[in-house]
């Protein structure tokens, strides 16, 4: 793997020098976009809307409109609001992972230590391992100021892009009608949770997708055609709730 930041941990005035690196790739295949008619690459152009020429990369600026007028922004523009450019991972105090709600969490990273760091960052790692809290703080990469949070992961200090608060959209536009259920519906809902509970493995839950679809695709480039997957719909037998709660927990316990 490529390191994608350098920079340093830092906490009181421990400084501990790391390399960053993606701890994620995505799972989809990548697909390219073709002709229909004779299977050519699809190409994107830069064009101006006015006169349908295409536009030279040097010729393009970014603008915001405002006030239905566009303010064009020079790259000083840029500079002045960017933060300032630090090359360090500031813990800025220490909480309970469980107080950040998974609403929050954006990307997450894998964290390496550079020789000159490494009993630091065993430190660190170890101390939060047996204390059960996490760092929060801020850096900054690509020009970009961002939230986050720093935890152990087996032998690994992971650290988690967090969102700012007024990235998440309120719920005010939400409409959820108040019907309080009947305490029959809550006795079974809660029963069924406690038959569908269990410790949680991720490792159980593959994104199947990626790979039917590259079965077909070298099936195709064999010639072979593969049947359409049969699709199933499930239908409950009943559209009472209660019928559908007591149903369900007919359904064999799951094993703890």
């Amino acid at each position: 793997m490529r390191s994608i930041w350098t920079g340093a941990i830092g906490f009181g005035l421990v400084n501990i020098p790391v390399k960053l690196y993606s701890a994620v790739h995505g799972s989809e295949l990548d697909l390219d976009m073709l002709d229909k008619k004779d299977g050519s690459n699809i190409r994107f152009k830069r064009v101006n809307e006015n006169t349908g020429k295409e536009v030279a990369w040097e010729n393009i600026v970014k603008g915001y409109k405002l006030d239905d007028r566009y303010i064009v922004l020079t790259d000083e523009d840029f500079e002045k609001a960017s933060p300032e450019q630090t090359k360090t991972i500031t813990i800025q105090e220490f909480v309970r992972e469980s107080e950040i709600d998974g609403m929050y969490y954006e990307t997450p990273y894998y964290l390496e230590p550079e020789k000159s760091g490494v009993r630091a960052y065993i430190l660190l790692r170890d101390a939060l391992d047996k204390t059960g809290m996490v760092g929060f703080g801020s850096f900054v990469m690509r020009n970009k100021e961002g939230l986050c949070l720093i935890k152990p992961m087996e032998d690994v200090l992971v650290l988690n892009r967090i969102r700012w608060a007024q990235e998440i959209r309120p719920t005010d536009e939400i409409k959820v009608p108040g019907a309080a259920p009947k305490p029959a519906e809550m006795k079974m809902a809660i029963e069924l949770i406690k038959q569908l509970s269990g410790p949680f493995d991720i490792s159980k839950y593959r994104d199947t997708y990626s790979d039917q679809l590259m079965k077909l695709i070298k099936a195709k480039a064999h010639g072979k055609v593969s049947k359409p997957a049969l699709r199933v719909v499930h239908k409950a037998k009943s559209t009472d709730l209660l019928s559908q709660l007591k149903a369900s927990l007919g359904g064999k316990r799951r094993a703890s």
